[in-house]
């Protein structure tokens, strides 16, 4: 195809997977001019639906390999102003599909940008029958491998000022966060991976959460979730026991594609963190604590895999110099990031040591978890640099009373059809099952 003219043409696209629409719309563009691809980065894609299948650069070496694209530029928002100009195009091509939505708002700008200084915005009709997100979503159905799995955690991280995890103790607890959405302001919001909790596995076993069940048990539940899921996994290895057993922790859960491993900073039996003081807790000397964080370090996989110690002294009513002290010998010793954990009904404390923390460290990951403070919402946390909000027990805590009060009326009532509003189909379960 011969360009008959000089003119600036701009289309922006994800290009995640490549199909026949894409094609399309890039040789419609490339008939008004020289065309620029302002290629969605990973943060720009990540800040209306889950991020893209391929890193920013892996698509950027595909669409630069198409013929008639004469360059491709990073396009760091939805918002395509600051792109436009930068670049003030004459034509801005986008398919029709655009005029309903989340990216409503975003066409209507282009229009107002264009106009100060006569550009054109020319809609492509949409291709029938194929998009990404249907190819996404088969490509999910048949599943993931653990390299692409265990990879996940860090992308996120860079594509996401803070991300959301909800805890699984069963495959179907796994599913639930796997696929549930809610709409809200024309955004979809769904949960960004999943938290192998030792306190949520204990409890759907009717165990009490003392390390009770064993780590080739635990492993056992979590290949069942992995295997029904395409999330990231955050595992919770309480202590992390002796040392050298810790390392072939590690890449056991490297090899099941787990991303990132959170141990705490505790000695002796295992007591739930929330009890605090009332019950007897010992915290780690944390120069010794620091020596299991840099030999799991030195002996994980891949350069992927996280490590983030849990810090334990606001729980244990230290004073704030303690967790920041401990916090400066376990980054130095290779830690990932930090959870800070309190017991505190406001999340007071939490934004100190997050103010300290993101001060000295911007760069490593800040993880919380308000099951104390429950009151603070997400984005409060996310402003105050929290990068990993994790909600650490809320299914398993919501099925207990839900089974309680069906198996309560059936005894009182003598039989179960004054409960069955209470409960999902059994064709509504193999269905729920069947189409994931």
């Amino acid at each position: 195809m011969e360009i008959k003219n000089k003119k600036n043409v701009y289309l922006g696209m994800s290009a995640d997977l490549l199909h026949p629409g894409h094609l399309n719309i890039i040789n419609e563009a490339a008939k008004y001019g020289r065309l620029t691809i302002g290629l969605l980065t990973d943060k720009a894609i990540a800040s209306y639906k889950r991020i893209p299948v391929m890193s920013f650069e892996q698509r950027k070496i595909v669409v630069e390999a198409i013929k008639y694209v004469d360059k491709v530029v990073p396009q760091e928002t939805l918002d395509y102003s600051a792109n436009l100009e930068k670049y003030k195009p004459d034509f801005v091509v986008h398919g029709d599909d655009w005029k309903e939505g989340v990216q409503k708002a975003t066409r209507q700008k282009v229009i107002e940008v264009l106009k100060k200084w006569g550009g054109t915005l020319v809609e492509v009709p949409y291709t029938k029958g194929i998009s990404s997100t249907q190819l996404i979503n088969a490509t999910r159905e048949i599943g993931t491998t653990p390299q692409i799995r265990l990879s996940l955690l860090r992308r996120m991280l860079q594509a996401k000022d803070c991300i959301k995890i909800m805890e699984v103790h069963s495959g179907i607890s796994g599913l639930i966060v796997e696929n549930v959405k809610v709409k809200k302001n024309e955004n979809i919001l769904e949960f960004d991976g999943m938290w192998g909790s030792s306190l949520s596995d204990s409890s759907s076993r009717g165990k009490p959460d003392i390390e009770a069940v064993d780590p080739s048990s635990r492993l056992d539940l979590l290949n069942q979730i992995l295997e029904v899921t395409t999330k990231p996994i955050i595992y919770d290895a309480d202590t992390g026991g002796l040392p050298e057993h810790f390392v072939f922790t590690i890449k056991n859960l490297e090899r099941l594609g787990v991303s990132a491993v959170i141990i705490e900073d505790k000695t002796g039996l295992k007591q739930n963190s929330l009890f605090g003081n009332d019950v007897e807790q010992t915290q780690d000397d944390p120069i010794k604590f620091a020596q299991k964080i840099s030999l799991a370090k030195k002996n994980q996989l891949t350069e992927d895999f996280m490590v983030i110690a849990r810090i334990e002294s606001l729980i244990l009513e230290k004073p704030m110099s303690d967790a920041q002290y401990r916090a400066d010998c376990y980054i130095e010793a290779g830690a990932d990031g930090i959870m800070i954990h309190s017991r505190k009904k406001t999340p007071d404390e939490v934004l100190t040591f997050a103010k300290f923390f993101k001060e000295k460290y911007p760069h490593k990951v800040l993880v919380v978890v308000p099951t104390s403070y429950s009151s603070v919402y997400d984005y409060e946390l996310a402003a105050a640099g929290v990068n990993v909000i994790i909600y650490a027990n809320h299914l398993i805590r919501a099925s207990y009373p839900a089974m309680l009060k069906v198996a309560e009326e059936i005894l009182h009532e003598g039989r179960t059809s004054s409960v069955e509003d209470k409960l999902m189909s059994i064709s509504e379960v193999l269905k729920f099952i069947s189409s994931l």
